[in-house]
């Protein structure tokens, strides 16, 4: 699924940056940001594949090993 993030302004004019929404496409993750914030203003949006972008938790020998380099 992509995640993408918006910089809006508001239909009172506040300016909002950083919102963050996961869709599977463009239209979809508008179509929810909408939802939120009715007749925003939308100036900036970048996507990026959040399956990709998502770090795995690290398993419990990577964290013996750190912790065994640190001492």
């Amino acid at each position: 699924m992509l995640k993408f993030d918006f910089s809006l302004k508001t239909r009172d004019g506040h300016q909002i940056v950083n919102v963050q929404l996961q869709g599977k496409d463009l239209a979809n993750a508008e179509r929810k940001l909408r939802q939120m914030y009715h007749h925003c203003e939308i100036l900036s949006c970048t996507s990026t594949d959040g399956d990709k972008n998502s770090s795995h938790a690290p398993d419990i020998e990577d964290l013996l090993t750190l912790i065994a380099k640190q001492q």
